[in-house]
């Protein structure tokens, strides 16, 4: 088997590259020898990521702001010239039950998780070589579904439709919806109301929603990384979907989940 360079001198747009998944994307990028954009809102974290990474760019844009695309297309042109390569991680989730979920909780999930997305293929896939990549980010809770995120699970099941209708219409490039299970620590969950997460919870521990071992952010960075560095050395091979989930078995609660943290999340981060 012939092994090719991967990422190396690949140009790599990560968005929600701020923290968590994104953050430890964009760093193992850098790392291994790509030209990476990192993309999210805080420009602090991102700066902060950069020195970290030891290389990289940094935009500050908010992916939920119609006007950001411009100036981020101006951006890729001037610091990569082109991509290879998309990370797609930003996104949010609010925590609320179906009859407390109001039009304002829909408008932001979807705005940003849903139509932020298909902005961000506009901009980008004009810039993507013929055998370009670009992977988003869904969630198990499309196919698991949870009490109290049935807003997000709906815009991520809406945004698996969404890839697929850009596969369709440019058949040389590649899409890919990563299916993500559960995950700590995260930046995710940090606007969660306190009552409703602890109402959420039992629920989830009830249904044998709860894995006995969480994955760590920065296990699922890598394992990103490893298809893009595949799908880069092979044009001809395309993953439309993935799911990366804990191979442990359910808990019993999600109590017990979080008593076994210390060996799940070492390598971890929080996710935004």
């Amino acid at each position: 088997m012939t092994t090719g360079k991967g990422l190396e001198g690949a140009r790599v747009l990560v968005t929600g590259a701020s923290a968590g998944i994104g953050r430890a994307a964009a760093i193992g990028a850098v790392r291994a020898g790509a030209q990476v954009l990192l993309a999210a809102r805080r420009r602090k974290e991102l700066d902060e990521a950069v020195a970290e990474a030891g290389g990289g760019a940094a935009i500050a844009v908010d992916l939920a702001d119609p006007a950001a695309f411009q100036r981020l297309e101006g951006t890729i042109r001037a610091a990569l010239d082109g991509l290879d390569v998309v990370i797609s991680c930003a996104g949010v989730a609010p925590l609320r039950m179906m009859a407390d979920t109001e039009d304002e909780h829909w408008e932001q999930v979807l705005t940003t998780n849903l139509i932020g997305t298909h902005r961000l293929l506009r901009c980008c896939v004009p810039l993507l070589g013929r055998s370009g990549t670009f992977i988003a980010l869904s969630s198990d809770s499309v196919r698991r579904p949870r009490p109290g995120l049935s807003a997000y699970a709906a815009s991520k099941a809406a945004l698996e439709r969404l890839v697929v209708g850009w596969r369709i219409e440019h058949p040389w490039l590649r899409f890919t919806t990563v299916s993500i299970g559960d995950t700590f620590p995260t930046e995710f969950g940090s606007a969660f109301d306190g009552e409703v997460l602890g109402r959420v919870l039992d629920e989830w521990g009830t249904r044998g929603l709860a894995q006995s071992r969480f994955m760590a952010p920065g296990d699922i960075a890598e394992t990103l990384l490893a298809i893009a560095a595949t799908m880069t050395d092979l044009p001809g091979i395309g993953v439309d979907h993935l799911t990366i989930r804990s191979p442990s078995p359910p808990a019993a609660s999600f109590m017990d989940a979080f008593a076994g943290l210390g060996d799940s999340t070492e390598r971890g981060d929080s996710d935004g």
